[in-house]
């Protein structure tokens, strides 16, 4: 699964009022990996934003000139990237009405900064299972039958997904929730677990040379022995990862070959 604070939301304001548009910008910018995409003063604005900018979090007001919040939220269906919605106003009579039509949270102004930050934390997590969801369906159709390596696998960079040649991979590196797929120049988000990919790579060049690593013998450009049982593996990239005590047969094995 993806980890939540490695989901940098992409976030969209959308209120009439310019004050309560800046008031909430310098309450969203004091927040770790949220970026702020765009404003939009009216609900048919706010529209076209979510389909050019693809935010991952709207912040949206529903007392607006025209098209109100809840219109704004109903029209979203239509567009293919339907971002997390959090409603924030000054009425608290259309929470029920927000719910049911898709908002995950209900804030009324003024907002303080721990309720913002609740919810924002909450989007954070609604859109990092989603991400792991979309990812691991996008696996699955790639799936091969056992015991042959997989044609492909998936990995995510912002809003895209790009389908890899296991041959263009040096490595996956676990952090916590989130396994990194290493290239020569670009970092991409896995769909699987460590523990997944090394079953689905069993077939292949890949070795576990760490509980947190998985390298492609094919990019290993230098093995340089630390201990008489730990190995500094560098890659073609000049990433160097430590190969621990437990793979170290492993890693002799690499070296005879």
């Amino acid at each position: 699964m993806i980890r939540q604070a490695d989901v940098s939301l992409k976030t969209l304001i959308v209120d009439d009022e310019p004050i309560a548009r800046q008031v909430l910008r310098e309450e969203l910018e004091a927040i770790d990996d949220l970026v702020i995409v765009g404003e939009a003063d009216n609900g048919a604005s706010a529209l076209l934003d979510v389909a050019q900018l693809q935010p991952d979090l709207v912040l949206l007001d529903l007392q607006m000139p025209g098209m109100g919040g809840l219109e704004v939220v109903r029209n979203l269906g239509t567009v293919p990237h339907k971002p997390v919605l959090v409603i924030v106003t000054a009425y608290d009579a259309y929470a029920i009405q927000a719910f049911e039509a898709g908002a995950v949270d209900y804030l009324l102004k003024p907002i303080g900064p721990q309720r913002l930050a609740e919810a924002i934390e909450r989007a954070r997590r609604i859109t990092a299972w989603q991400v792991s969801e979309k990812l691991a369906r996008l696996q699955q159709i790639l799936d091969t039958p056992a015991g042959a390596p997989p044609r492909k696998i998936v990995g995510r960079r912002g809003q895209e997904y790009f389908l890899l040649n296991t041959e263009e991979i040096l490595a996956f590196q676990a952090d916590r929730n989130i396994v990194w797929i290493i290239t020569a120049r670009e970092r991409y988000t896995a769909a699987l677990t460590l523990k997944a990919l090394e079953e689905v790579l069993v077939a292949s060049n890949f070795r576990r040379i760490h509980r947190s690593a998985l390298v492609n013998v094919d990019h290993v450009r230098k093995m340089s022995a630390i201990s008489s049982q730990r190995w500094l593996i560098t890659l073609s990239n000049n990433l160097e990862l430590i190969a621990s005590k437990r793979q170290a047969q492993s890693i002799r094995k690499l070296l005879r070959a």
